[in-house]
């Protein structure tokens, strides 16, 4: 892991010099792209870095150039289950920067090392490999409390110009110093995040909160997100966490072995894909929380994954 700090230069940064002219190109540039899309797909090659979970497939995918929207009620696990996802794209060969304004880098660390290890404490020799195997993989962005709008779209364009960075997690849109009530402000700056994303093929994952319904055992939808009705229309995708308070409340209460048992089938939580538009499948995915490992697993009883450093792939369980 390597820190960015915030003594960089960042109004070099802070402005696209680019007038647009290299922008204007013939439409015919894109037939062989239009003439793939009709009549190759089947050899066409997916682009973008697959979700943690086999099940998914090539149906939900993390593509360059475009924004995700990560919303849920607050304390569903949103920026657990994002962790999680950046480091799945981690080893399947991405760069990622995370900035996260209300959370110490050591706490985003030590989270990730729960992960990796597929372990609640790992060992000091494990949690020191971890951190050398994340050199030149991920960087924490170590700033606290709100930035500004247009230091954020700085910090977003160093990442990707200078450090080649894939992912860059944005956790929150609330300490982007937006009033919640601006919503013209909110607009223009999402706005302007998919631009950069475009223009660059940085992936931007965007943090954000919903209200709380009247119960918060209801699933929200999109309609649900705090602040501007234009944030959804403007992402790519729009992901909702929605953890199962219902069934944790049913655990807490059950003293049967027969009906906890049953219970643990029941999903921890949700993954709901509300919008994807450049790809037609919307819908949810059933996940099971491990305690141990902070995972988010597939199935229930599903074995939790350890990363091997020395290949950088995922395996199953540590070996005995």
């Amino acid at each position: 892991m390597r820190l960015i700090p915030d003594n960089i230069d960042w109004q070099a940064y802070a402005n696209d010099e680019d007038d647009g002219r290299a922008d204007v190109r013939p439409a015919s540039e894109w037939a062989e792209d239009v003439v793939r899309y009709f009549h190759g797909e089947e050899q066409q090659q997916v682009i973008g870095h697959a979700m943690p979970w086999g099940k998914v497939g090539e149906r939900l995918m993390m593509r360059p150039g475009e924004v995700s929207l990560w919303a849920g009620v607050n304390g569903h696990g949103k920026s657990g289950q994002l962790s999680y996802v950046m480091l799945n794209a981690m080893v399947l060969g991405a760069r990622a920067c995370i900035a996260s304004f209300e959370m110490k880098p050591e706490v985003t660390m030590r989270n990730m090392n729960r992960m990796a290890a597929g372990s609640y404490v790992p060992t000091a020799e494990i949690i020191n490999r971890f951190h050398r195997w994340t050199d030149d993989r991920l960087w924490i962005y170590a700033h606290r409390g709100q930035v500004t709008p247009a230091r954020m779209l700085a910090v977003a364009r160093y990442c990707r110009k200078e450090l080649g960075i894939d992912h860059l997690v944005i956790d929150s849109l609330m300490k982007c110093g937006l009033a919640p009530d601006d919503y013209t402000g909110q607009k223009n700056f999402v706005d302007a995040l998919c631009v950069l994303a475009r223009d660059t093929g940085l992936h931007i994952h965007l943090v954000h909160h919903m209200r709380k319904g009247e119960k918060e055992f209801d699933a929200p939808d999109k309609f649900s997100v705090k602040g501007a009705g234009e944030i959804t229309d403007l992402v790519d995708n729009v992901l909702i966490v929605f953890r199962n308070k219902r069934k944790e409340a049913q655990v807490e209460a059950e003293k049967d072995a027969k009906k906890l048992g049953d219970l643990a089938l029941i999903p921890d939580s949700t993954l709901i894909c509300a919008k994807q538009r450049h790809y037609s499948w919307e819908g949810r995915i059933s996940l099971w929380f491990d305690k141990q490992s902070q995972q988010m697993l597939e199935a229930a009883g599903a074995g939790r994954r350890y990363i091997d450093f020395a290949t950088g792939e995922w395996k199953q369980e540590w070996k005995r």
